[in-house]
Order: C-alpha cells, then structure tokens, then sequence
C-alpha cells in the first residue's frame, strides 16, 4: 500500500513525540493503560488517514487528536461506571431463579393464569393464545379468525385484564 508523503511524515512526527503524546493522554486519563490505548489509537488513525492533506503544524494537531481521544474515553469510562456496578457487589446479590419460593410462586401464578384463560370466552382466549404464545400480529389474527384488527386488541385487552384480576385476587 502506497502513502502519500503528508501521511508519512504524520507518522514520523507521532514516532518522534510518543512520549509527549502518552504524557498529554495520561494527565487527562490518570490510568498509565488506558493512556497507551489512546496512544495506540491515535497512532492507528494517522497511519489511516493518509488522505489528510495540508497539516501546517503536525505536532498540534497530534496532540490534539490525542486529547480529543482521551477525552472521549474519559467521558466513556465515567459513564460506564455509573452504568455498571463492580463485579464483585452482584456476586451478594440473591438470585430468585431456581429459589424454591419463587419457583412455587410462579407455578402458582401459572395455575391460576390457567385457570382464568379457561374461563374466557373461546374466541377472546384463542385471540390471545395467537398473540401472546403463537406471537401473532394482530392483523394476522384478525384475518385468520375473520374479525376486525380493533376487536382483536379489544379481546386481548380483556383477556389481560381477566388475567391480572385473577391474580390480584389471590
């Protein structure tokens, strides 16, 4: 692959001032690792670039590449930590899946769901069994059971609400 003299000349700059480079990533990161990926990543993108043209001062736009990267991951980082808690708090949190009173609690609710679509009207419980189960459109539904797509969410709705209503009143 062939680079254009601009994108060769970056790159003997950026070798030249690596550590000047690493120094301005590390004071905004703090974190010797984090700084050299910047680095790295700033280095990928000048060999990349090798259509930039016309850079007058080569140094500053380097270190301002490498600001503008860290920076970034910074502001990335902080984010991630406020997303993500450490590994080691969820290690102390219950699991309720395979817990025997969860696992009695949902069969219970399942009965009683049972239950209460057995009590529906045939055609409203076999509206949502197509949509809920089967994951039916409601158009697909409505031409199927040869109703309208209004009537069909209406009968979902109400099947819903028969579900809920019987768990409500356990």
């Amino acid at each position: 692959m062939f680079l254009n003299q601009q994108a060769v000349d970056l790159s003997i700059v950026f070798v030249a001032h690596q550590a000047q480079l690493r120094r301005t990533a590390l004071r905004i990161l703090r974190n010797p690792e984090r700084a050299e990926d910047v680095v790295q990543d700033a280095y990928l993108k000048v060999t990349e670039a090798a259509d930039v043209l016309n850079i007058k001062q080569p140094l500053a736009y380097l270190l301002q590449m490498v600001r503008n990267l860290a920076i970034d991951c910074h502001r990335r980082a902080a984010f991630e930590v406020g997303l993500f808690e450490r590994e080691e708090e969820g290690l102390h949190v219950p699991a309720l899946m395979g817990a025997p009173e969860a696992t009695a609690i949902s069969r219970q609710h399942l009965t009683l769901i049972a239950h209460a679509l057995s009590e529906l009207p045939e055609r409203t419980r076999r509206v949502f069994e197509l949509h809920r189960l089967d994951g039916h459109t409601h158009c697909a539904i409505a031409s199927k059971l040869d109703i309208s797509t209004s009537l069909v969410n209406i009968l979902i709705h109400d099947a819903i609400d028969h579900c809920r209503a019987a768990l409500r009143s356990n």
